[in-house]
């Protein structure tokens, strides 16, 4: 059993902190105006846990997979 990273959509503001430091990992929807996961799994943790650090809503998490 792994883990993957997913946003609380619904708590995201749409700073892209997430896409600016980690942009292999989530992606700018323009539609939603919210930052998304691309690579839920298997990405950079390093840059997955400063991202988490840096959400100015905490809405970045692990969750088990």
């Amino acid at each position: 059993m792994g883990k993957r990273v997913v946003i609380d959509t619904i708590a995201c503001t749409g700073c892209e902190s997430c896409v600016e430091l980690c942009p292999e990992v989530f992606e700018f929807d323009k539609d939603s105006e919210k930052a998304v996961v691309i690579l839920e799994e298997g990405g950079d943790e390093a840059c997955i846990e400063r991202a988490i650090a840096t959400c100015p809503t905490d809405c970045i998490y692990w969750e088990n997979s």
